[in-house]
């Protein structure tokens, strides 16, 4: 199972959420983080590529690009 990570800017809670519900609908998302403190997403998938989740993230609007840690 690969681990993808992502810079996400998240200003409130209905950012963080507004990802959380696309991660949940998104099929093949083993398991995910949202860190609204920390900016960042982390996502667990066996079958989703690194720019499927991208562009999963983006179509909520947020400025997201991935992680460089």
């Amino acid at each position: 199972m690969a681990q993808y990570k992502y810079d996400v800017v998240m200003s409130c809670g209905g950012c963080s959420g507004a990802v959380t519900k696309a991660l949940s609908k998104l099929q093949g998302v083993e398991s995910f983080d949202v860190s609204l403190e920390k900016q960042k997403v982390t996502v667990e998938s066996s079958t989703l590529s690194e720019n499927e989740i991208l562009t999963a993230i983006q179509k909520t609007g947020k400025t997201v690009k991935v992680a460089s840690d």
